[in-house]
């Protein structure tokens, strides 16, 4: 007689563990709920989203990575979801929401394949052939730019602000295109560019058309001492990376002092050293000292007597980049500071913005390092406006980089999906449906503008897709903003090719890694790894039939 099987326990006591196809659905519902939480704030006719954290701080935005970031999500397939929108955000800086709700798309498709008894590997194989065909019909597709194609730049920078509670602000975008051009470096051919090197500071009040570009670096501090100079002309900069301040000694040391006249010789010397100090900035021949440390009192007394204005406390960051802005060098200690380390600006200049005073280095020849200034009638305002012009300098920098561009307004997924749909008949097989799954995925972007834009999704699918079948129309996308299609490379509504890349390798791969998920095991600390019963096995155990 066959002996009776018996589940056996291996798992810590209050373990949860989920297998098979309800592990699979949980996984596909979960990452198609972060993709509907964002799906609605996609284009320029997108809503925006009020989150409020556990302290009553108010975040309104339609960023696809803020909103995620901001949003508490346990669930692990949740946070992966959110990793997309991340690392679209560092590495192209927009097209956030595009890659998380491709990957929604891509799970509710292959949960439909699920339910038609075809296996995930099949699934998974058929999206990685699709991915790759996509990348090169996306490339296909493109059109060429370079940095003196500026008018184009400029359209690229509004593309990705437009939408974003920046609606109009046609200078902001200019101001992008210059900061980039201005900071960008070719090496052997290509375009090389930073984006820490454009510094983008906020300050609330006037209103957004009031932003402007400093060819230098704007600081948020203030002059240290009332008796220095507000403003210098043709000023010569020292960047000092250490304290203007008596420190005490390194190793422990006692000093016995037993009389008046003792203590007045050693604040003497104290002040003496001081007095060398900023005798060292003087002879070099600086008019203006910015430090990353503090500055002492004496120290600040006798630089106000020299005339030399002195900025203190300035963070790391900063001083690097007034080092790429000026020319000048970041010094370790005062007394190794020379003329050759200094570095040059027309202007240094400490202004009130919005009640808070800050120092502007401005007028600095061919800068390396430029300083954006936002403002807004509001909190709220200057934040998004902010947000908007991060994604504007990720998009232009992105498109300079690759140096390649395709039309938006859901035109070049249309034109992609299409392709991808004959490319789906070479390949046969069951693979052939997840291709074809993928190509209607690439579809979801000209969906969800058409429904922004209060139009029939499947009417304008449909004449989208006829457009596209015809010579010429390859370039046809969504206007939102007239509810029509229309030819989106007049109006001038562009993409850099890096954004729809880098949103379907990121979707892909996401899809792929959730698909292969067949076991999930949520454990507890709680409790010790069970033994092997002869009886039942208790609840939320994990078992196995021997």
């Amino acid at each position: 007689m066959a002996e009776q099987q018996q589940p056996v326990v291996f798992l810590t006591e209050g373990t949860r563990r989920t297998r098979g196809r309800d592990a699979q659905r949980i996984n596909i519902l979960i990452g198609k709920a972060v993709a509907s939480a964002v799906k609605s704030t996609l284009g320029p006719k997108g809503m925006d989203k009020m989150i409020v954290d556990d302290l009553g701080d108010v975040t309104i935005t339609n960023d696809g990575a803020t909103i995620l970031s901001e949003m508490s999500i346990d669930h692990p397939v949740g946070k992966m979801m959110v990793e997309i929108a991340k690392t679209q955000d560092d590495e192209v800086g927009d097209g956030t929401t595009t890659a998380v709700v491709i990957a929604g798309g891509l799970l509710a498709r292959a949960e439909r394949l699920l339910d038609d008894e075809i296996h995930p590997s099949v699934i998974i194989k058929g999206y990685r052939i699709a991915a790759k065909k996509t990348k090169e019909l996306f490339e296909k597709l493109s059109d060429p730019v370079d940095i003196k194609d500026i008018k184009t730049l400029e359209s690229i920078a509004l593309t990705s602000m437009t939408g974003k509670s920046t609606e109009g602000a046609e200078e902001l975008s200019k101001l992008v295109v210059k900061a980039v051009t201005l900071i960008a470096d070719e090496e052997n051919g290509k375009i090389i560019i930073d984006k820490d090197n454009i510094k983008v500071e906020k300050k609330v009040g006037a209103s957004l058309s009031d932003s402007e570009l400093i060819n230098g670096i704007v600081i948020d501090k203030e002059v240290v001492h009332s008796g220095m100079p507000k403003k210098v002309q043709n000023a010569r900069i020292a960047l000092v990376d250490a304290a203007l301040e008596i420190k005490g000694p390194e190793t422990d040391t006692k000093i016995e002092i037993s009389s008046p006249e003792e203590l007045e010789a050693l604040l003497g010397h104290e002040e003496k050293v001081l007095k060398e100090m900023v005798a060292t900035v003087k002879n070099s021949g600086a008019t203006v000292l910015i430090c990353q440390k503090g500055i002492d009192d004496i120290a600040q007394h006798f630089l106000a007597k020299e005339g030399i204005m002195a900025v203190r406390r300035v963070k790391k960051s900063d001083m690097n980049a007034l080092a790429r802005a000026t020319g000048g060098k970041v010094v370790s200690r005062v007394k190794d500071l020379s003329s050759s380390d200094l570095g040059k600006a027309n202007t240094v200049v400490e202004r009130k913005i919005a009640g808070d005073d800050m120092v502007f280095v401005e007028g600095c020849k061919n800068p390396k390092a430029v300083s954006l200034l936002v403002r807004g009638g509001s909190e709220h305002v200057v934040d998004e406006a902010e947000r908007a012009v991060v994604d504007a300098i990720g998009s232009t920098s992105s498109a300079l980089r690759d140096g390649k561009v395709v039309a938006g307004g859901g035109a070049s997924e249309i034109e992609v999906s299409l392709k991808l749909r004959e490319f789906a008949k070479t390949v046969g097989g069951r693979e052939q449906l997840a291709i074809e799954c993928f190509a209607e995925t690439l579809e979801e972007i000209p969906r969800t503008l058409a429904e922004t834009a209060g139009m029939d999704p499947i009417d304008t699918l449909v004449s989208l897709r006829s457009k596209h079948s015809s010579a010429g129309g390859k370039y046809i996308g969504v206007n939102v903003f007239k509810a029509y299609l229309d030819d989106m490379k007049k109006l001038k509504v562009i993409e850099p090719l890096g954004v729809k890349i880098q949103a379907v390798t990121s979707a892909s791969e996401v899809a792929e890694m959730l698909l292969r998920i067949d076991d999930i095991i949520a454990g507890s600390s709680k409790g010790k790894a069970g033994a092997m019963p002869h009886g039942g096995m208790p609840p939320g155990m994990g078992e196995m039939d021997m």
